[in-house]
């Protein structure tokens, strides 16, 4: 399992990223007024898709390649 957050501004625009060093680079990209709102843990990135959707009431998340998105990140080495 990985930690993932959810970053928003005043404006609604969203990062959703890696938490921890994995995120870093995502992270330093935010401009002044983001803060942290949410945060999930998931085994993949289709999984934290999935609950980001489900946070946001979006919908259904439909990925684009669904096969690559579920693989574990455990199976692509990454825990």
């Amino acid at each position: 399992m990985m930690k993932h957050e959810l970053w928003t501004n005043e404006e609604g625009l969203d990062l959703f990223c890696l938490a921890g060093p994995q995120g870093d680079s995502a992270r330093q990209l935010l401009e002044p007024g983001y803060r942290l709102v949410w945060a999930c843990e998931a085994d993949s990135h289709l999984e934290a898709m999935k609950k980001y959707y489900a946070f946001r009431r979006w919908g259904k998340y439909q990925a684009d390649f669904p096969e690559q998105d579920s693989r574990t990140y455990k199976e692509m080495g990454w825990e």
